[in-house]
């Protein structure tokens, strides 16, 4: 006699649909937790702090080390009238004359659209004569460091 049952190996369709949802929600769920574009964000805004930082501890090195005074820097405006960029451009003040190469290797730039000529980073005087260093772009709030 003939075996009539036909011996099939396989997945059933039913199977393969299990499997393939099962692959959709761990997807999903690693995508949300890993969140790249807030990772992104996160790292630009570091990214900001970190320059803020940068162009306050040049400017406090170049006053105290150099015995020289903050308005040899430029006109900085104070902070209850205005702020002034940080950049090569008319508009803004140029510390790169007095900061690059010695206590700078170039003046940073906002990781988002900042240039030379504005860096996105902008700075003034506080009428107590802190100096206040800011980045107004930055995507959660905005980054501000005084000295």
């Amino acid at each position: 006699m003939r075996n009539s049952q036909k011996n099939l190996k396989g997945f059933t369709l039913i199977e393969i649909l299990v499997v393939v949802a099962l692959i959709a929600i761990l997807a999903a769920i690693t995508i949300i937790a890993i969140n790249p574009q807030q990772n992104f964000q996160d790292a630009r805004n570091t990214q900001r702090s970190s320059d803020v930082t940068q162009i306050l501890n040049a400017v406090t090195q170049y006053t105290a080390q150099q015995g020289n005074a903050l308005g040899d820097l430029g006109t900085i405006p104070g902070c209850t009238t205005d702020t002034v960029c940080v950049g090569t451009s008319t508009a803004c003040v140029d510390l790169s004359a007095n900061l690059v190469p010695t206590f700078l290797v170039s003046i940073p730039e906002d990781p988002q659209g900042g240039t030379a000529a504005d860096t996105g980073y902008e700075i003034c005087q506080e009428a107590s004569g802190r100096v206040t260093v800011s980045a107004p772009g930055a995507e959660s709030a905005t980054i501000v460091v005084s000295r």
